[in-house]
């Protein structure tokens, strides 16, 4: 049987094409849209990535859940200076979450909360895809808006404390391989992350209807 990693990735992939093709993602790699669509964006992983990171502390001992807290992963901080230095220091009063961005987050949250294999899904998701598909972000940024590189703006997508991804890569995989879940709930961990693919498809399609370009 094919090793639990790759039956994730290969399930979750047509979402994950989905999510990676939205027209707002286009738009923005494209360069056809400013730097505030982008800031609007970044505001957006603010809202989930406190949800992932707040119930990180709960999850550490989890026998599930555990092995993926890894601090060097954390980008709450990183994203803080990033929205600090787009919109200000007051920032924190300028940003809002999209509907789609709030149901995100509270999904984030109550499996946090109640539900450590789905916890793992949400993480699963976000994380490998930011050190990922993320590094195509920030060389799009910087070269787009003049960011310094790997500088304020951009700083969620520096993972300062992986010094080698494809390694960090590979280490996450075997914790998924080695995952404390039976099949069944593999098969539900699975499911929920195709629900995090949609959960991010939706906040692009409300990201897009707010940044349209003008035909």
């Amino acid at each position: 049987m094919d090793a639990f990693s790759t039956v994730i990735r290969v399930a979750s992939h047509e979402q994950h094409t989905e999510a990676e093709t939205s027209s707002f993602m286009s738009d923005l790699l494209g360069g056809r849209l400013g730097v505030d669509a982008y800031t609007r964006y970044t505001e957006q992983l603010w809202f989930v990535y406190r949800a992932l990171e707040d119930g990180a502390e709960s999850l550490r001992d989890d026998p599930v859940a555990g092995p993926f807290i890894q601090p060097e992963l954390m980008r709450v901080a990183e994203i803080e200076r990033d929205l600090a230095h787009l919109l200000g220091a007051g920032w924190r009063e300028a940003v809002s979450a999209l509907p789609a961005t709030r149901a995100y987050a509270a999904r984030v949250a109550e499996c946090a909360a109640s539900w450590p294999g789905g916890y793992v899904a949400h993480h699963y998701t976000r994380y490998l895809g930011d050190l990922s598909g993320g590094q195509i972000i920030r060389d799009k940024a910087e070269r787009t808006w003049g960011f310094e590189r790997k500088g304020d703006g951009v700083r969620f997508y520096v993972f300062a404390d992986i010094s080698n991804p494809a390694a960090f890569k590979r280490g996450y995989r075997e914790l998924l391989d080695a995952i404390a879940a039976d099949d069944l709930e593999k098969q539900r961990i699975i499911d929920e992350c195709k629900r995090a693919f949609d959960f991010n498809g939706a906040v692009f399609r409300e990201l897009g209807e707010e940044f349209p370009l003008s035909a």
